[in-house]
């Protein structure tokens, strides 16, 4: 092999390690931030995963907000009309939350089935529902045959 060929072969291999290693910080990247959606009755059935945070959405149910003495600290239940679960969220909620609204919350479970808020977002106007909390109650009133 000629000194410049093999000057080109190791210029191609370390041209292609870079590539790799790019590529494999961006996937690493990549699944990190990824976040998915799950309804209550995906989270009571043991679907969601317990060591990654991901979004939950219902409706909060009536009765259910409990606020801390401390002000800032709200527990609720959140229901896809089929299951509900327990929802802790420590901050300021939206101005748009209160019982019966569709909200979607980010955290993740704790160890005893508590889903603990790091963010909570509600709807913007009485019109409008996240597609995937639509999609969710949707998808439990049918399970249920329709009894509306």
């Amino acid at each position: 092999m000629t000194p410049t060929r093999k000057k080109r072969l190791i210029l191609i291999a370390a041209m292609l390690v870079g590539v790799g290693i790019a590529t494999a910080l961006a996937v690493t990247a990549f699944n990190d931030n990824l976040m998915f959606y799950f309804s209550p009755s995906e989270v009571a059935q043991g679907k969601a995963p317990a060591d990654h945070p991901f979004r939950v959405g219902g409706l909060v149910t009536t009765g259910s907000v409990q606020r801390q003495p401390d002000g800032l600290t709200v527990q609720f239940s959140l229901t896809d009309n089929q299951s509900t679960i327990p929802v802790q969220y420590t901050g300021i909620l939206p101005d748009l939350f209160r019982e019966g609204q569709g909200i979607i919350a980010k955290g993740r479970l704790n160890d005893s089935g508590v889903f603990v808020a790091d963010e909570v977002l509600a709807k913007h106007d009485e019109n409008y529902m996240p597609p995937e909390v639509a999609d969710s109650l949707k998808t439990a009133r049918q399970g249920m045959g329709d009894q509306r």
